[in-house]
């Protein structure tokens, strides 16, 4: 199987290692890392993943440049693990070199904010081409240090993967025997692509706990970081509190378009049911959203995305973070587009979209691709 990722970053390192633990799998790095591509061609070094329980996996891919044509255009499988926020940009960069002469399965991992939508955009006219995401990222990735070495975290019991509307039932069947095959774990073929763009995540997840932080109100609104803090472990109450608010609010979401559509959404279910289902035995205590992120072993140790205050002491939010240009620019304004064109209110995910787009000051706009007919298409 040839595969190619799209992306070095965490989730890009991880993927490599954990792909090239099957001897069958030829694998291409896709990236724009021209320091780490020099790195790769000149040593043979593995890269490593050291797992939840200090044991480490080796594997090295078989190319890693930004020669699209060569990373790409031979692959059976591209996986892009980019952030949302510039997905446009490389479906435009790498769309002549995919093949035209068999099926390529190109997918997203995380599939979120409309990726479905998007993939088809730039690339509907290439008709063997597959449009498939998967519905979370297959573990946490953290502590990277490009090309030799990325922390794995909690990992998924289990990985549900959609497609595109136009895919056929055989392509779903080869993707899902694809990725079994890669991630050696149980693959569930969802019903509808919008189970995935509507599961609460990131998009939800980190707006909350920005708001919650550094909000009207918030301890930290006016005042630097005295030390870093981690997004889970730390998290305010007042974050989670807002958290369940925006997964009611998606709720409402899915409600309503499955009375305008008849689309079964019945497998988007609340966050906090979501979350005690994917990581089990790995929270402490479940009660309450706010204990269950505070105690989720796989969250442990993720770092707020912070950056020294250049005018004293402590730390500010990094503005250049995927919290803001990928989770709030892409996600929470997909939300807000779809609960306008649905009639549906959601006070709690509007306030805090508008509220994080004034705190940045020059976020994009318009970058969740909604098709005008999406409603009458499906």
């Amino acid at each position: 199987m040839k595969v190619a990722i799209c992306g070095a970053g965490r989730t890009g390192h991880l993927n490599a290692v954990l792909f090239k633990q099957n001897p069958e799998v030829h694998l291409s790095v896709f990236t724009e890392n021209h320091l780490l591509a020099q790195q790769w061609a000149k040593t043979s070094t593995p890269w490593q993943a050291f797992l939840p329980d200090g044991q480490a996996l080796t594997g090295r891919p078989d190319y890693v440049g930004s020669d699209a044509n060569t990373a790409l255009g031979d692959a059976d499988l591209i996986v892009i693990t980019q952030p949302a926020h510039v997905r446009s940009h490389l479906l435009k960069r790498i769309k002549d070199s995919i093949s035209t002469t068999k099926p390529v399965y190109l997918g997203a991992i995380p599939g979120f904010c409309g990726f479905d939508w998007l993939a088809a955009e730039h690339l509907g006219a290439k008709d063997n081409v597959i449009i498939w995401g998967l519905k979370d990222v297959p573990h946490i990735a953290f502590e990277l240090v490009a090309g030799h070495s990325v922390r794995m975290g909690g990992a998924k019991a289990h990985l549900f993967v959609g497609l595109h509307r136009r895919e056929t039932s055989d392509s779903a069947k080869a993707l899902r025997a694809m990725l079994i095959a890669l991630y050696n774990a149980p693959v569930t073929l969802l019903r509808d692509y919008l189970e995935i763009t509507l599961t609460p995540g990131n998009a939800l997840m980190h707006p909350a706990m920005l708001y919650g932080l550094l909000g009207p109100g918030a301890a930290w609104e006016h005042t630097p970081f005295a030390e870093p803090l981690c997004w889970w472990s730390d998290c305010p109450e007042e974050g989670a509190q807002l958290l369940e608010q925006f997964d009611a609010e998606n709720q409402a979401l899915c409600q309503a378009i499955e009375a305008r559509t008849g689309i079964d959404l019945s497998s988007v279910k609340p966050l906090r049911e979501e979350l005690i289902e994917a990581y089990g035995d790995q929270i402490a205590d479940p009660q309450t959203m706010f204990s269950l992120l505070r105690t989720n072993r796989a969250y442990a140790g993720i770092q707020l995305p912070l950056i020294s205050n250049p005018k004293g002491t402590g730390w500010l939010i990094d503005r250049d973070s995927r919290a803001f240009h990928e989770d709030v620019a892409c996600g929470q304004a997909l939300l807000v587009k779809l609960s306008e064109r649905l009639g549906v209110p959601t006070p709690a995910i509007s306030k805090t979209y508008a509220w994080a787009r004034r705190y940045h000051g020059a976020l994009p706009d318009a970058l969740s691709p909604v098709p005008h007919d999406w409603l009458e298409a499906a």
